[in-house]
């Protein structure tokens, strides 16, 4: 059993670095889609607002939530407007993903609002829970036809299976997309325990090379009309661990079979 330390702490860059996303495969979609690797320093609210067009709300400074004093869900439910926290990786790419998925944003926040007002602020529901854990730290595995027997390999820890033998199914009918901001900030320093949450979506045969825009938009409508009825976060078969390193084509040193030998990060599934 090969060891090496897993990570337990994050510090992400303390200053603007576009090329943390220019060398790092994980952020080529934002890349491709925003540009980001070509800013030169922190984007402003204008700037993240430029990208919104297709989006219900707007960006503002996170001075106005903290001036408002409402809690930040009902603030953005209410004024349809984000509260961005000024030169912060992590609002940053909250911001970003409002842009690729804002049918489906807007549905977690109407559906924590309808959580608050069953069981309150402080009460947290196992729905709610799911909300935040998939907000936070989701990636969507995009699985054409014949590719759904990865959805059992991956839940059942099989990772050399799916990440290694059967490799050449990434990509080709395989299609991650990142949903948790949390997982592109920590990105930006990539570490051994970097871990995702997967959740399973069925798509057309051929999607994987689908255009950017395209794809995003099929994805955003699937996830809006499955999550609606609560039933997709709510199935223990959603929201496994999914060491994100892991995946084939976002990291560079995953293609040997011994990368896949440290058992603290590729852990086999426990036993029921």
């Amino acid at each position: 059993m090969q060891k090496t330390e897993v990570k337990s702490r994050f510090t992400p860059p303390t200053q603007w670095q576009s090329a943390v996303m220019a060398n790092n495969p994980i952020f080529a979609d934002l890349c491709q889609r925003f540009g980001v690797h070509r800013l030169a320093q922190w984007p402003d609210v204008g700037w993240l607002n430029s990208l919104a067009t297709q989006v219900a709300v707007t960006f503002v400074d996170n001075e106005a939530l903290m001036a408002d004093g409402r809690y930040y869900e009902e603030y953005i439910y209410a004024t349809a407007q984000v509260p961005t926290r000024k030169d912060n990786w992590h609002d940053f790419f909250g911001a970003l993903i409002w842009c690729l998925f804002p049918k489906t944003k807007g549905l977690l926040n109407q559906l924590h609002m309808a959580e608050i007002a069953a069981f309150g602020l402080k009460q947290r529901s196992k729905l709610r829970n799911k909300l935040t854990l998939f907000d936070e730290c989701g990636v969507i595995i995009c699985l054409e036809p014949d590719a759904w027997p990865h959805a059992d390999l991956l839940r059942q820890h099989q990772w050399p299976q799916s990440f290694l033998a059967h490799r050449t199914d990434w990509w080709h009918s395989i299609r991650p997309m990142v949903f948790g901001h949390a997982i592109y900030e920590m990105a930006t320093a990539p570490f051994i325990g970097l871990t995702a949450k997967a959740l399973f979506v069925d798509v057309p045969q051929g999607f994987s090379a689908w255009p950017l825009t395209a794809a995003y938009s099929f994805v955003d409508d699937k996830l809006h009309e499955q999550i609606a009825n609560q039933a997709l976060l709510l199935d223990n078969q959603q929201l496994t661990p999914l060491p994100v390193l892991g995946v084939p084509g976002w990291y560079n040193d995953n293609n040997t079979a011994s990368f896949y030998n440290n058992t603290d990060y590729f852990r086999p599934r426990r036993q029921q």
